[in-house]
């Protein structure tokens, strides 16, 4: 089953990775982050066996792959920022283009630092989006707690969250507003570029008015239900054994791809 919303890609399967304990899920998906910033440059074997676990715990979560390969493409754009070290890296030329008064070249250590940073990038990102598709947010913020991050950056988090959901909505009404508000005949022609400007400021600026208003109402509705800055949840948060299998094997696995990686048996 499929997220419903842009903001929540959790989807409500029985799977044995739903069942793990929101901490294990957690550190082993910060571990695997770490482990793939470990591999050096240009260690296509090390990517391939680090997507392959990524594959494996898809299969056994019931997720989709092309969901969370189709939302990790959102990271290509802010790789860009690393594209100008193909021309800046010393190494071996490999391409050379004259651009105005400019001679860039493309040195094969460029090349493969940029390919080793886009490729770590899209792993991180798939790894963190099959978190969040196989834990609840509530679990992911007591998960934090458990785990030793400040209380106050918790709170922050779990209100940004929620007040996303509020945003969107306020959003979505004005939106429908304007559309129940705009007909007109056939053949008439779009108002020009200056009037959708100024109709978008000041749906923006409604837009933040309503939200503020909304959020207000949000809070004080939270305060009448005994709201007292801990955010509850069924959830029991016991590492059970099998929890501590599935830990120290996924730890084992990393530290034993960085030993094999960084010393390699000959």
């Amino acid at each position: 089953m499929f997220a419903t919303s842009s903001f929540d890609s959790y989807q409500t399967v029985a799977s044995v990775v739903h069942r793990l304990d929101a901490r294990v899920k957690l550190s082993c998906t910060l571990l695997f982050i770490l482990s793939n910033v470990l591999l050096p440059d240009g260690a296509w074997l090390a990517f391939g066996l680090s997507w392959g676990f990524l594959y494996i715990v898809h299969w056994f979560a019931r997720v989709n792959l092309g969901f969370t390969v189709q939302r990790s493409l959102i990271i290509l754009p802010f790789t860009l920022a690393a594209f100008t070290i193909m021309f800046t890296l010393p190494g071996e030329p490999l391409a050379s283009f004259q651009i105005g008064g400019w001679q860039l070249t493309i040195s094969d250590a460029g090349a493969i630092r940029f390919v080793s940073i886009l490729i770590r990038s899209w792993l991180s990102v798939q790894a963190a989006i099959l978190l969040t598709a196989t834990t609840k947010f509530p679990d992911l913020a007591h998960s934090l707690r458990h785990l030793g991050a400040p209380f106050i950056l918790i709170t922050i988090i779990s209100f940004m969250y929620r007040y996303l959901f509020v945003l969107n909505d306020e959003a979505l009404r004005l939106i429908r507003a304007r559309t129940a508000r705009s007909a007109r005949k056939s053949g008439y022609k779009s108002p020009k570029v200056s009037w959708h400007a100024r109709n978008a400021g000041n749906m923006i600026g409604q837009l933040f008015l309503r939200s503020y208003e909304r959020s207000n109402q949000v809070y004080n509705a939270m305060l009448a239900r005994g709201f007292n800055g801990e955010f509850l949840t069924f959830t029991p948060h016991k590492m059970s054994k099998r929890d501590w299998i599935v830990l120290l094997t996924v730890s084992g696995l990393f530290l034993l791809l960085q030993f094999t990686i960084h010393f390699p048996i000959y």
